[in-house]
């Protein structure tokens, strides 16, 4: 049995800690109990700063991982697709699985206990399987060609029961708008609620917006110069747009757990429309992501108010310096100062645990496995500051 006791313990049953806390675990890490400290002086194995459950990446794409380093910044989505396409797969497959290995152990080592990852290919299957942390692959596909859709899929299926053989959840899933048919965004839509999960990235930039309302635009003109064809011009948002192809599967409203990646450019009428269709959404915040390629952030006030679920993500390192979560709160905490740890703690544990419906993980309570982080670093009043930094107890 161990006892760690903390200045701040978050367990998560809401949103403030416990002062001068200890939690009691099995050796296996069960939670046993959580109580107050009658004396810290006294404990043996006691953390300055907030002992908090594992986190939950909610969006990563760690198969991406050797890309650090060679993207600039602000290019736009528009560009940073002419860059993705241009530096994929352009070192050995070796190199690519050994920078997946190093940065899954830094994530775990860091304190993530579950990610919601995607994958294109097979890359990353034999890393995941072999690591403590529980991962749901969401297998995205692409295809502007409605021609393509049963071939996509057909390929889709296959890395499916590849990841499967592996002890992987895994299913296809959409990657976003600007890089589907109708047809293919349906059918992968189809796939994924099948699986009871669905991860899509959504109004993720103007550029988006601007090509399926009107039409125009930098990432309406770079489809068209790769002689792509292009989603139809609705007048609409993105967000409609989707809702509208989800429809195709099957009538709202959806009780499958769904994921809308970034949500840039949600409005109040979007909201309104994911929560009259949805009975589980949950939105990915990826701040450092958003700000890299387009220097923007979410409407994080508007999402507050609207009562989605909000959760945490990374996103991969083509699109951002680092994957670490708590470097993605104080990003947040730093634009959004009325946000506390224990909200946006929230959304990296809980919320993200309730999307992958992994019941042991997400908040410290009796019977739970979530593992335990230290988060140091904390300024006098328990907020984040730029020194702080996260790393695993358990």
């Amino acid at each position: 049995m161990r006892r760690i006791a903390a200045r701040y313990l978050y367990t998560l049953a809401d949103e403030k800690p416990l002062e001068n806390a200890f939690v009691e675990t099995e050796d296996d890490g069960t939670v046993i109990r959580t109580g107050l400290c009658g004396d810290l002086s006294g404990e043996r194995e006691y953390y300055a700063g907030a002992v908090v459950p594992g986190f939950v990446n909610a969006h990563c794409h760690v198969e991406l991982s050797y890309m650090k380093g060679l993207f600039r910044r602000g290019s736009g989505m528009a560009g940073f697709i002419d860059q993705i396409n241009s530096l994929r797969n352009t070192v050995s497959r070796e190199e690519r699985t050994e920078a997946i290995r190093r940065w899954m152990a830094l994530l775990w080592d860091r304190g993530v206990s579950a990610m919601a990852d995607i994958s294109n290919c097979n890359d990353s299957f034999d890393v995941k399987a072999e690591s403590p942390m529980y991962t749901r692959t969401f297998l995205e596909v692409f295809g502007t060609e409605p021609e393509d859709c049963v071939s996509v899929m057909e390929e889709a299926y296959r890395l499916q029961a590849e990841a499967e053989s592996l002890g992987l959840d895994a299913a296809p899933a959409p990657h976003a708008c600007y890089t589907m048919s109708p047809e293919l965004l349906s059918a992968s839509c189809a796939a994924g609620l099948r699986s009871g999960y669905l991860s899509y990235h959504s109004e993720e930039t103007p550029e988006e917006e601007e090509m399926i309302s009107s039409g125009r635009g930098a990432l309406w003109e770079n489809r068209r110069r790769a002689g792509m064809s292009t989603p139809p011009v609705t007048g609409k948002s993105s967000l409609l747009y989707f809702l509208d192809r989800l429809e195709k599967v099957h009538a709202a409203p959806f009780k499958e757990h769904i994921l809308l990646v970034h949500e840039v450019c949600m409005d109040r009428e979007g909201a309104e429309a994911v929560r009259k269709a949805m009975l589980n959404p949950f939105i990915a915040l990826c701040p450092l992501s958003n700000i890299f390629i387009h220097e923007m952030l979410p409407p994080v006030d508007m999402l507050r108010r609207s009562g989605l679920k909000l959760t945490v993500g990374t996103d991969s390192l083509s699109s951002n310096d680092d994957l670490d979560m708590v470097k993605e709160l104080l990003c947040l905490q730093e634009n959004f100062p009325e946000l506390g740890l224990g909200e946006m703690l929230v959304w990296a544990c809980r919320n993200g645990a309730e999307f992958l419906s992994r019941d042991e993980l997400g908040s410290i309570a009796p019977g739970k496995r979530p593992g335990l982080v230290h988060v140091d670093g904390l300024d006098g009043s328990g907020k984040l500051t730029v020194v702080s930094k996260s790393h695993r107890i358990i």
